[in-house]
């Protein structure tokens, strides 16, 4: 999976199967942020989000959906970009510590086991959010970040789509 990527770059890959423990070593040491999402077609966007998240403690680890876990949740015809490049794409980031993947449709699995100090959130979701228990009852804190209007991937999208007509 991995053929591609810089040694830098593959530094900051942790294996769903070592999450728990790189994480309680990261923690130990550092205010542990995470954010998930599937970050597909990375945009303006998004860097704003993966900004605030950062700003929100010393470590940022961002979890991205596998490619069959977005076909279920989005579409059979998303990602637009498979797993590895995206991976490699977030791991080029320099306010991005750590990225791993998860096979579920959400979060709250890879995130029990985390055990973050900050999630981050868009505001689409709101304060309410599926990790919002999940977190609060971990003892960490929820962070909701405003989305920029017109900046996201479905817009994109349609944007593209309007230009091949």
């Amino acid at each position: 999976m991995f053929d591609l990527w810089s040694k830098e770059s593959f530094k900051k890959i942790i294996l769903p199967k070592d999450l728990g423990k790189k994480s309680k070593e990261i923690k130990k040491l550092h205010k542990l942020v995470t954010l998930n999402g599937s970050f597909d077609l990375l945009h303006a966007g998004h860097l704003y989000m993966l900004r605030e998240a950062k700003n929100q403690g010393d470590r940022l680890l961002i979890a991205l959906n596998s490619d069959e876990s977005i076909q279920q949740y989005k579409s059979k015809d998303r990602p637009i970009i498979p797993l590895k490049y995206r991976l490699e794409m977030m791991a080029a980031l320099e306010c991005v510590d750590f990225v791993t993947w998860f096979e579920e449709t959400d979060p709250l699995k890879i995130l029990a086991l985390i055990k973050p100090h900050v999630h981050v959130n868009g505001s689409e979701y709101g304060k309410n959010c599926l990790e919002a228990d999940l977190i609060n009852k971990q003892g960490g804190a929820l962070h909701i970040v405003s989305l920029k209007d017109g900046l996201s991937t479905s817009n994109i999208v349609e944007k593209i789509r309007a230009l091949c007509v």
